[in-house]
């Protein structure tokens, strides 16, 4: 007999569909549905691809001994959107127009909505996706960047540090909307942001802001870098990629994996050491930065994401940080639950599913 609610979960990637069934908050049954270069070539975009993942879904629901029948609700991840305030929504036309067009962008995420949408329409449930990477929710302040051709954009790890944001509050006790945290997500990519009534009133762009990480340049010498742009020497996918992607740990010690960065130093790398420690130094300086956005006045400041599982990395963090508020970490980043959680809370009653349509901002 059922005694909780089964939550479907869809995360479309390039190469892979990962598939989770949550029992409430609890995964069950977890699959990373992998694709081949050849079974892909066969679409021209991305949309194309929808029956076949969809086809490939049903069969694992179908091994699994999963019925339909059984689901509550269906979570997509959410794709290339337009700005909206974070929040769980319910999969509409309007967005999978959107998606479809893929005006912002192909991405594989665009089919999350699509995929979630075509399953939970066989269910006879609600279909829903969760803090896409385009939630924005700028105070208008934030946006100023300098120069008025180039405003600041909010582009960011927001389905990791929702999720943990509101499992801090959980935590404590209390509505996320009465804390004040400064949200720090350490992988790939690295995002902080102050989080205030609930909302990330700011955040460093992932790709061209903030701290350098493992393989993204961060923030860089801007009169320097219209200079080797404008030299000849690289194109501008070549450029592209040097800085998001041939960065970061990638560009001065030649991995992007902070394990063997460690490795590295233990062995006696002085330069390994003092790259590490420069990252943990810029990463600093911003949760600093965006203390000052939260007038110094915040509850916590929460280290999450893959690199946050660095002890090393973390305490050389907490050193510098440490005065201005309580460090909680929560190592890892884990897509299918914050989706999952997403959707709990209002298939649960918690919190009610936002409309793309009602919601979408207009940002020049």
């Amino acid at each position: 007999m059922k005694t909780g609610k089964y939550i479907l979960t869809i995360n479309p990637g390039s190469t892979s569909t990962k598939v989770a069934l949550f029992m409430d908050k609890q995964n069950v049954h977890q699959k990373n549905l992998s694709h081949s270069a050849e079974e892909l070539e066969k679409f021209d975009q991305v949309v194309d691809q929808y029956q076949y993942r969809l086809d490939i879904i049903l069969d694992w629901l179908r091994e699994t001994g999963t019925d339909l029948d059984s689901l509550d609700a269906v979570v997509g991840r959410g794709g290339l959107l337009a700005p909206i305030p974070g929040g769980t929504y319910k999969v509409t036309p309007g967005m999978i127009d959107d998606l479809r067009k893929a005006a912002r962008g192909e991405h594989a995420s665009n089919l999350g909505a699509m995929l979630a949408k075509g399953i939970a329409d066989q269910a006879g449930v609600p279909a829903f996706i969760v803090d896409p990477v385009s939630v924005d929710e700028f105070d208008d302040i934030a946006r100023i960047s300098g120069l008025p051709e180039l405003p600041r954009r909010t582009l960011s790890h927001a389905l990791n540090i929702k999720a943990v944001a509101h499992r801090v509050a959980k935590e404590e006790g209390r509505p996320l909307d009465d804390l004040r945290l400064i949200m720090v997500h350490l992988g790939g990519g690295i995002s902080i942001a102050p989080v205030k009534d609930g909302r990330m009133i700011d955040v460093n762009g992932a790709n061209d802001q903030g701290p350098f990480s493992p393989e993204r340049a961060g923030g860089v010498p801007t009169g320097a870098l219209v200079k080797i742009a404008y030299s000849g020497k690289y194109s501008f996918g070549e450029l592209k990629k040097k800085v998001i992607g041939k960065a970061g740990l990638v560009g001065y010690l030649g991995t992007n994996d902070a394990r063997e960065v460690e490795k590295m130093i233990e062995q006696g790398d002085q330069r390994a050491a003092l790259v590490f420690r420069a990252m943990a130094y810029q990463i600093s300086k911003e949760i600093g930065a965006m203390a000052t956005v939260l007038k110094g006045k915040v509850d916590y400041i929460v280290l999450t994401g893959g690199l946050a599982h660095s002890e090393r990395l973390v305490s050389m963090i907490k050193g510098m940080i440490g005065f201005i508020a309580p460090v909680k970490v929560h190592a890892g980043e884990d897509e299918m639950r914050a989706l999952a959680e997403g959707a709990y809370r209002v298939i649960s009653g918690e919190e009610n599913a936002k409309i793309y349509e009602e919601e979408v901002k207009q940002i020049d």
